[in-house]
């Protein structure tokens, strides 16, 4: 059986990312900070979470909305396990924070905190909702078939526009054009990757949004492919 490795399982959801793959076959683990697991994994899953440490991205260490703390264990583990999935072309799907991290380990930088435009992508005591424009000339666009479509948003940072990393392009953005999906703008002699801001692990229609069913279905093909 295929495995699965998902990163940061210290967050209290992780649960929503183990039970989205549950009844698939593929055996999901749990990538334990430090642990050489993930050279056993045909995918890699980058979970959301904290924001990235402004330091990967010569960021401000004072902004509106920063965490108490951050993680650079984490980030570092994280990047690690990043360089090593695209070296070796195993497929990656990146999640709200996943994407933000994929975008910097690429060179690019961030939106440290989206001030107005949090009234539409970060959460409240719920996900916010918000339609999404998906780029047809892209490996999302094929994946998902379609051009447009809802989804839930839950982030404070952005990827910067301006600063999209190297090798990456834009595959999706909202109406107020915040990116919200990146892939290799190059795809020969790679691995599949699929970024998105959106977490389709916990849509309230994960089963039937091409957005969120979609995306499983072709991160699972790729990784059954290996």
């Amino acid at each position: 059986m295929k495995k699965l490795g998902i990163t940061d399982t210290r967050s209290k959801t992780m649960e929503n990312y183990i039970a989205w793959f549950q009844g698939e076959d593929v055996e999901v683990i749990k990538l334990e900070v430090n642990s050489h697991d993930f050279k056993g994994c045909q995918g890699i899953l980058l979970t959301g979470g904290t924001d990235v440490h402004p330091d990967a991205y010569d960021g401000e260490h004072d902004y509106p909305g920063r965490p108490d703390k951050w993680d650079e264990e984490r980030d570092q583990y994280e990047e690690t396990v990043y360089r090593y999935a695209k070296i070796n072309k195993i497929p990656i799907l990146a999640i709200c924070r996943g994407l933000q991290l994929v975008n910097v380990l690429e060179g690019g930088t961030l939106i440290q905190d989206l001030d107005t435009k949090n009234d539409a992508h970060k959460k409240g005591d719920v996900d916010k909702e918000h339609n999404v424009i998906i780029d047809s000339r892209t490996m999302l666009g094929d994946i998902t078939g379609t051009m447009s479509g809802t989804v839930n948003s839950a982030h404070h940072q952005a990827v910067d526009p301006g600063a999209i990393g190297r090798d990456l392009m834009v595959s999706a953005v909202s109406k107020d054009d915040v990116i919200e999906g990146l892939e290799f703008k190059e795809k020969s002699n790679k691995g599949f990757m699929v970024a998105v801001q959106w977490h389709p692990e916990r849509m309230q229609d994960k089963e039937t949004n091409a957005l969120a069913r979609n995306v499983k279905k072709a991160f699972l093909s790729a990784i059954r492919s290996l």
